[in-house]
């Protein structure tokens, strides 16, 4: 089904039989005739909207006849930046795309120069990127059903998914020495191996999180209000949601298993064992059940890739693409020089173009790449899953109750970063 191509042009007042004016509905098929319209903007600055997002919202009473996506508000230019630093230094940038998963956000991109210059990382570096990810996959989901209870006026499972996301977030500041911008990644491997004792940490979270999600669903999954809030509500079909270009749970909860990690692997993904949980009616409701039980099925990925960690080197041997030890620097004169070229020149790619396409938990984040012989890319373009799937939120919100638009808009799971790239 073709999207429909929404009306922006306002009609002209006019005046009814005793000379009132009458509010002439905005163009919306099926309205009645001198039908009163309102105009409601949600956001750009309020807390439903999940960031600064600005919707234009057009009711008959409190049915939604139209609603308008306003993106534009937080100007963060990150693809235009990053034509002027080197590879490296545009991973800080990847961190505040999609802030929630960060270090999902540099494995993808260093994925795509990594392609583009034909690097293979070394097996231990394939299986700590892979707990990145999936450890992004868990705390950005946590993100979302957290504020999503709070939304539809539920507050303990918000504690309880906060409380669950902290943990993950001091290994993250064990690992990367920060919780929010990793910079976890280099071209060629990681900026650190994880620090002696922290697999039995990631193991303890392993352990107790399928209890903690127990326990949510237990609030969620047969709560009359949660129920009567999503079921049914924001539903989209499988050939609608692949004619929109959704991807990830917004997808899937529609029918469609398309996993990146499946469909094309990447890291080894192959090798896991793994489902892909599916939905039936693409509604609110088969979206957080997807999201829950991807969680659970990262929680499996995680504790398989702790039983595949090996010792090993998480760099490629190759000194054009990886600074040399400090200790090596300082004490031998080819390691310096090696290192001031790294600093000074960065990594040259050769001259071409690359896509590569990963499985964030938003969706399928696109990496495209054009080098020039460079260090710097002549073009960095992402492939924003938030952007996409927001794009369908005036399809979803059609027909449904001013009320129906903050859970529609929370389903969706949005970030801004990444939409006002």
């Amino acid at each position: 089904m073709t999207p429909r191509t929404v009306e922006l042009e306002l009609a002209t007042p006019g005046l009814d039989a005793a000379g009132r004016p009458v509010r002439v509905p905005l163009g919306v098929a099926g309205a009645e005739p001198g039908a009163e319209h309102m105009l409601v903007n949600l956001g750009p600055q309020h807390p439903a909207t999940h960031g600064v997002l600005r919707l234009v919202v057009e009711l008959e009473g409190e049915t939604v006849r139209r609603v308008i996506p306003h993106i534009g508000y937080l100007h963060s230019g990150f693809e235009k930046l990053g034509e002027y630093r080197h590879y490296n230094q545009i991973i800080p940038l990847t961190d505040r795309t999609d802030y929630l998963s960060p270090m999902a956000n540099n494995v993808g991109f260093a994925l795509g120069v990594e392609k583009l210059m034909g690097i293979e990382v070394t097996e231990r570096c394939r299986v700590l990127r892979v707990i990145a990810c999936e450890m992004s996959r868990i705390i950005s989901h946590l993100v979302w059903l957290g504020t999503t209870g709070i939304d539809l006026g539920a507050y303990t499972p918000f504690l309880w998914s906060f409380n669950e996301r902290e943990k993950i977030y001091n290994l993250q500041e064990a690992w990367t020495g920060a919780r929010l911008t990793t910079s976890l990644t280099r071209v060629g491997g990681l900026m650190a191996d994880i620090p002696e004792g922290w697999e039995r940490g990631l193991a303890e979270f392993c352990g107790h999180f399928p209890t903690v999600l127990d326990e949510i669903e237990t609030m969620f999954s047969r709560n009359a209000i949660w129920i009567g809030r999503t079921q049914g509500v924001g539903a989209i079909g499988a050939a609608e949601a692949i004619s929109w270009s959704l991807s990830g749970p917004m997808l899937r909860a529609a029918g469609v298993a398309f996993d990146v990690r499946k469909d094309k692997p990447y890291l080894g993904y192959e090798e896991y064992d793994f489902d892909v949980p599916v939905g039936e009616h693409g509604d609110i409701y088969d979206r957080y059940a997807v999201r829950v039980e991807e969680m659970r099925q990262s929680n499996r990925i995680l504790q398989q890739a702790l039983g595949r960690l090996r010792p090993g080197p998480i760099n490629v041997d190759d000194p054009r693409v990886v600074l040399p030890p400090k200790s090596r620097a300082m004490s031998d004169m080819e390691a310096m020089i090696y290192h001031f070229k790294q600093v000074m020149e960065g990594v040259r790619p050769p001259v071409g173009e690359a896509y590569f396409a990963v499985e964030n938990p938003k969706g399928e984040l696109g990496t495209y790449l054009v080098s020039d012989g460079t260090a710097k890319p002549v073009r960095w373009r992402i492939r924003p899953p938030s952007m996409i799937n927001l794009a369908a939120l005036p399809r979803l919100c059609e027909g449904a109750l001013l009320s129906d638009v903050i859970a529609i808009n929370a389903s969706v799971d949005i970030v801004m970063g990444e939409i006002d790239r």
